[in-house]
Formats: structure tokens, sequence, C-alpha cells
């Protein structure tokens, strides 16, 4: 029966591109991307992902919250002492989301990592030219919730802060929205958090703020020029001059069920952005059309079911131009075993996907799936860079069936 469905997961993007007119298909045939899989580690280790030159030899390296593969050959250093997870089926890492970033200035990349929901977050220290050893580990916030936290230049700045809930210590449901920044004469200290939402209070729940909150986006919503906050209860839209202190005007929508990343874009060509998301848990990848608001309210969305049940427990998305055609594209894929085995689709395969735009005429863009491989998916976090120096993006996951490498080949130009 799982190869049944491994052969229709398979089919699926085929079934789509021989409903394509003619000329599509030829255009299809122009944009042959193909992918070269490098398995890191076939241990599940964490289920976040990073890329940066760790040792600053001019190669990128790719790191999890435990470790750091060393390019080329991509031999594991140790960054903390490793856990033992087993396969995952019921088990959970103690690694979520993964960034880097030279948080104390000496040139090297750091790494931040949010461990387990609701827990306190770290960065961990590069020991720099020369060092050995385990890196030294640093608290960032005592409370890191949403399980899709996020590291964004939310202000236009050049600069990424980190975007999350979090809740008080002692509490479960009294959640505050707020991005954080390093303090500025000592980074090794806890790092100062900035409002985005109000504080909750009782009867009265911030969404998106609970430990196991699921959905949240930076994007222009309201088309101002300034990225704003999305979570499935709705968007904080971002004054035009932020004081760090003042908390931000939220909208109450309709986004959506248990989602991972959101997105804000023009998908019908009105003008107006939409939000796009995907199933945590389930099946279905999803857009929300924004429609006019009636004076003095807030817009309100319409759903529209993009891919109803070709892959399940996306829980995490990345928006990117993959074929440098100039139009985002996305990738996704499954996250397996999110809960063991007990969510739909569990024990289908692992597929991964890069979803190829295109735009007509009238500025409806449309999204077509495209298999980059059948036994990787994704974590809830994921990388999309350029790893081998070649210009053009590559897809990095870890997860609960290792950690691997996706590097984009392209077809020569005649």
């Amino acid at each position: 029966m799982n190869r049944l469905l491994w052969l229709i997961a398979c089919v699926l993007p085929l079934a789509a591109f021989l409903s394509l007119p003619s000329s599509a298909q030829q255009a299809e045939a122009l944009t042959n991307i193909t992918w070269k899989k490098t398995v890191l580690d076939r241990a599940f280790h964490s289920e976040g992902v990073a890329v940066g030159d760790v040792n600053r030899d001019g190669k990128m390296d790719i790191l999890t919250g435990e470790a750091w593969y060393e390019a080329p050959d991509w031999k594991r250093h140790e960054i903390r002492k490793p856990g033992n997870y087993g396969t995952g089926q019921h088990s959970y890492s103690q690694s979520f989301a993964c960034w880097t970033e030279d948080l104390n200035g000496d040139g090297y990349p750091d790494l931040i990592v949010i461990g387990f929901p609701g827990e306190p977050c770290h960065w961990f220290e590069n020991p720099g030219k020369g060092g050995t050893g385990h890196w030294k580990k640093h608290e960032i916030w005592h409370s890191a919730c949403n399980e899709t936290p996020l590291y964004a230049d939310l202000l236009g700045t050049g600069k990424r802060v980190l975007v999350m809930g979090w809740q008080p210590k002692g509490q479960s449901n009294m959640g505050q929205m707020a991005y954080f920044t390093p303090d500025p004469k000592d980074p090794t200290k806890p790092w100062i958090m900035h409002p985005i939402s109000e504080e909750s209070t009782k009867g009265k729940e911030i969404p998106g703020t609970q430990k196991f909150s699921h959905g949240l986006g930076v994007g222009d919503v309201n088309g101002d020029k300034r990225m704003d906050v999305i979570c499935t209860g709705g968007w904080w839209e971002q004054p035009s001059k932020d004081d760090g202190k003042t908390p931000w005007k939220f909208h109450p929508a309709q986004l959506g069920d248990a989602c991972a990343d959101m997105y804000a874009l023009d998908l019908n060509g009105d003008g107006k952005a939409d939000i796009l998301s995907s199933s945590a848990h389930r099946f279905g990848i999803w857009a929300y059309h924004q429609r006019p608001a009636d004076e003095g309210k807030s817009p309100g969305f319409v759903k529209q079911e993009l891919f109803r049940e070709l892959v399940s427990e996306t829980h995490a998305m990345v928006l990117v131009d993959v074929n440098g055609d100039g139009l985002n594209d996305f990738v996704t894929g499954k996250r397996f075993w999110s809960h063991g085995r007990s969510e739909q689709g569990a024990d289908w395969p692992a597929m991964l996907y890069w979803f190829e735009a295109s735009k007509k005429k009238d500025g409806q863009i449309t999204f077509t799936p495209r298999v980059i491989d059948t036994d990787s998916g994704v974590g809830t976090q994921f990388a999309v860079q350029d790893v081998n120096g070649d210009g053009i993006p590559d897809v990095v996951v870890s997860n609960k069936r290792g950690t691997f490498l996706f590097e984009q080949i392209r077809p020569k130009k005649k």
C-alpha cells in the first residue's frame, strides 16, 4: 500500500504537466532542474538547519542544533553533546530552528537555536580560529513559543531580529508576541524584548503565543512597504515609527487552521497581498485572498485550496526564487512522523517539493509542484540558499530522516 501511495505522490506532478497546453509543455522542458542529493547524516539530530562558513575557509558549512558539517567532505563536529532521539516516532529533538549570525563581532558565525517549544532558547558561541570542543551556550530568552519562530529583517534595517511568542515564567496561556534583539553592550546577556502585541489578560489570550501555537509570518499585508507580523488569528501592523516599546495595532482575521510559515504576496493580481501557508500536521497548501475592507474595518480573507492532498505535514515552507526567473516559487515537503504515526498520511513517503510559479497576463500566479526528493522531507525549519558557490539556491533539510543537502543543477543554456 505504501508503494502505491509513493507512486501516486510521484505521478501527481506528471499529471499536472500532462494537462498543460503544448506551449506550456515546451516552457516546462526549458526549466528541467535536477538535484544532487548528499546524505550528511542518517541519524535524527534536529528539525532545524542553518548554513554558514563556520571556519572561514571560504566554503559554506551546514549546522544543526548539535553539530556542524564541514564542507566539502561534510566531516561532523559537535557543537554540544548530542541527544539520542531514536527514530523520532516517539521522540522530539532539542532543535526546532537554527540560524547563523556573528553575534559577538569576532568575524565567526555563531548559531541561534530554538530548542523545544516553550523552553528557553539559546545561542552557541563559535570558538573561532583554532577553537575546539563544545561551543559556549548563552540564553537568549527563557521562553520561546510558537512552533514557527522567525529570524528576519522585520524592521527593514538590514539586521535580522528574532520574532516569536513567549510566556511569563510559570504561565502557559498569558503569552505575548514580540521581537528580540541582542543587548548592544553584552550579547551574552538575555536579549531585549520588544512587544509586538499587548500582553495577554485573563480571558483574552493573544493568538499565536502558546508554546505549541502553529503559524507565523513576516510580510507586508497592507501595502505600506513595512513588514507586518502574521498569525492564523490575524496580523499586527507595523507602525510608521516603531519605538520598540509600544505594541502594534492588531487586525483580527481568520487565516486558517494550524499551519507553518505564512507569507504575504499578491497571488491574484489585484494589487493586494494574499496569505500563503501550509498545513503543519494535516493535508493542504492554501492561499487566503484579501478582500476590500469596509470603511473603518480590517480587510477580510477568502480561502483557496491550492493543493488539497498532495502531501501532508508540511510543517515548514520557504518562499524563494528557485529557478531565477524573477518570480517567487516556494519549497516545502513532509515533516515525516511529525507526531509519530498518528497524523494523516504519516507513513506516506517523505516528499520534498519545489513549486514553480507562473504568472498570467492578468497577474494571477499559479504553482506547479516539482519533485526534489522522495525520502527526506522537511523539519520545522530549513534553509534554501547557495551552498556550493555557484550562485543558485540549494536546499538543506534536517529532520527525522536525517540531514541532507540538495544541490540545484540547471540545464546548460543553448
